[in-house]
């Protein structure tokens, strides 16, 4: 019997069991959303409450590696991580081929049937460290995210070219090798922003993992009533991104209530804080709370690389940002713990770093 409406389905098991997605809720043509992806209006974007570019200090920072002025590049990616904590990178050495590559490589690996794309659901996959997945925990959410993903994370080259999907495994290979200097120039610039010493040793602690994930939000029936991702933060030291030229990217504003559209820029790579170095650097730096709106008129994929600290390590702010006398506004905590903590939880803006609180 073909498909022609949600009462025709079970939701959870066509999306989630059977690894349909929301992909395959948009292939039906439905023409109103499931009630598992309604959102309460409070939860939902506000167009009355987003800022334009056009008024004064409500963009976020665009800023060129290429400058020959490099004390005043590092200045403002450091401004950048201490307000808004995001800002966009150009001229940064990663080729723009290979990041249309790997855009294109998502987009590849979602076309596939729910057959091949099953064989990567956490129940099926070959490794724990590839995951083809919706929403984002739909077990703890009241209301589902409209958005499928592939989480991959990187162990070795000889794993990853074993058990990575075929039609994205090279390209996300090539894409993670290209950002390699860009991720570790970032990280230093970040570091002597704060002072502190022995940067190599806490760059090999501090970026010791990447997660790569292969986002794609479909089409949908009825954008205003849902999201792509919710309000949240990041559990990483940073997160890479790249956005595709639909948009729909969102951060918080300076004045803690409103939101401000990050509008796609051809070959610009977005670089947001995260909690764990937010904890590191005691405030000082923010893990900016950010969100997906859906999208009715065209699908959107996104790449991001999650750049995390080593899992058995501890997070605590450096001794360096303390060293004036100001007390530590987090404890320390176990980056596993911490991380587990963020996977058992609904998006709900900064509420995840309430987990290291002093």
């Amino acid at each position: 019997m073909a498909i022609t409406s949600v009462s025709d389905i079970d939701i959870n098991d066509f999306v989630q069991t059977q690894g349909n997605g929301v992909k395959g809720l948009a292939d039906i043509g439905l023409k109103a959303l499931p009630k598992q992806y309604i959102h309460p209006l409070e939860k939902r974007l506000d167009l009355n409450n987003v800022l334009n570019k056009g008024q004064d200090d409500h963009f976020i920072p665009v800023i060129d590696m290429s400058s020959s002025d490099q004390s005043t590049v590092e200045k403002l990616i450091c401004d950048a991580a201490k307000t808004w904590g995001f800002f966009q990178v150009v001229n940064h050495g990663v080729p723009l081929e290979v990041m249309e590559d790997i855009q294109a490589a998502a987009y590849r690996f979602f076309e596939l049937p729910v057959e091949e794309k099953r064989a990567f659901l956490m129940a099926n996959s070959p490794s724990e460290f590839v995951k083809y997945g919706t929403s984002f925990v739909p077990h703890f959410e009241r209301s589902l995210e409209w958005r499928d993903y592939l989480s991959m994370t990187f162990v070795s080259e000889d794993e990853a070219r074993t058990v990575w999907p075929i039609a994205c495994r090279n390209e996300a290979l090539e894409y993670l090798k290209s950002t390699s200097d860009i991720i570790s120039q970032i990280f230093e610039i970040l570091m002597r922003g704060l002072n502190v010493n022995d940067i190599e040793t806490k760059k090999s602690r501090l970026t010791a993992s990447k997660t790569l994930n292969l986002n794609f939000y479909p089409k949908c029936p009825e954008p205003d009533f849902t999201v792509g991702v919710g309000p949240h933060s990041d559990v990483s030291t940073f997160t890479v991104l790249i956005q595709d030229d639909v948009g729909g990217l969102y951060v918080r504003g300076l004045d803690g209530s409103s939101w401000v559209n990050i509008p796609p820029l051809k070959g610009a790579l977005i670089f947001n804080i995260g909690d764990s170095l937010q904890i590191l650097s005691n405030g000082i730096y923010k893990s900016a709370e950010h969100r997906v709106v859906a999208n009715a008129i065209n699908g959107r994929v996104s790449v991001p690389i999650f750049v995390l600290p080593c899992f058995q390590g501890t997070l605590c702010p450096f001794p360096e940002v303390l060293k004036d006398g100001e007390s530590p506004k987090y404890k320390e905590v176990v980056f596993l713990e911490y991380f587990q903590n963020f996977f058992k939880n609904a998006h709900e803006g900064k509420k995840s770093i309430d987990f290291a609180k002093a």
